[in-house]
């Protein structure tokens, strides 16, 4: 059980650390200077989740390693999180698009998770995050309602931009020996139930935004067995690059 607990708290950890990574490149490039900074604000509240997650996961694995080795000294082929976060950032449509995608289902699973799970401290940092992705849900979601009923070209790019992402979506719902292994225990919520409500609540979206949403034509997955895209090794060696230069250097 603990070692399943472990793999857990790092895929609750790398999904955040990872979209915090890719948000944190659009700092100085958004496309208004109000969006540069919510964007950069959303980062910073998944910086912090991550950070809490991957502490956690050190602390129950008892290994000596601390969130910064486990954010900066593993591999790629060690990181568990969910492929749709680690995609390149495009337009600032595909991110938005991105962004409300996983903020719905991030939502969804911190309420599983602050609700359900036996282990007071998941619950309490679930708790906490609900409060933040409660605004980054609402602030995607006008975003995607905005470009989707406004100008021809808007919808029809962030139209494209939900075509391309959606084959990555039913990942983040595929439950596996992990999740079986926790929900049983309860300490983790099983993700296939998850996604009904959270189709419901993309289905209200896309109606206001005038979209459609894809027809099911496959699914995109390995990113929880470490299997990633080419893009995650890139954003990696950026990220990692300073604390592997100079391990255990203090400022």
């Amino acid at each position: 059980m603990e070692n399943h607990l472990h793999a857990g708290l790092l895929r609750l950890g790398d999904d955040v650390l990872i979209l915090a990574q890719r948000l944190g490149e659009w700092c100085g490039h958004g496309p208004a200077l109000e969006e540069d900074i919510a964007l950069s604000n959303v980062a910073l509240d998944l910086l912090g989740q991550a950070r809490a997650f991957l502490t956690l996961a050190g602390e129950r694995e008892g290994n000596g390693r601390d969130e910064d080795a486990l954010a900066y000294f593993r591999t790629d082929r060690e990181f568990t999180n969910a492929l749709l976060v680690e995609l390149p950032n495009g337009d600032f449509g595909d991110t938005i698009m991105r962004q409300c995608l996983f903020d719905q289902f991030a939502l969804l699973r911190y309420e599983a998770l602050s609700a359900q799970s036996i282990d007071k401290e998941v619950s309490a940092i679930a708790a906490k995050a609900v409060k933040e992705v409660r605004y980054h849900a609402e602030h995607s979601s006008q975003w995607v309602i905005r470009l989707g009923d406004g100008t021809s070209e808007s919808h029809h790019r962030i139209q494209k931009s939900l075509n391309r992402l959606w084959s990555y979506t039913g990942e983040l719902f595929a439950d596996d020996a992990v999740t079986e292994s926790l929900a049983a225990d309860g300490l983790m919520p099983l993700l296939a139930n998850l996604q009904k409500p959270w189709q419901e609540a993309m289905n209200q979206i896309l109606l206001e935004a005038t979209l459609v949403m894809p027809e099911n034509s496959g699914t995109q997955t390995g990113g929880r067995s470490g299997l990633h895209t080419e893009h995650l090794s890139y954003l990696l060696a950026e990220m990692q690059v300073l604390p592997r230069t100079y391990p255990g250097a203090q400022w």
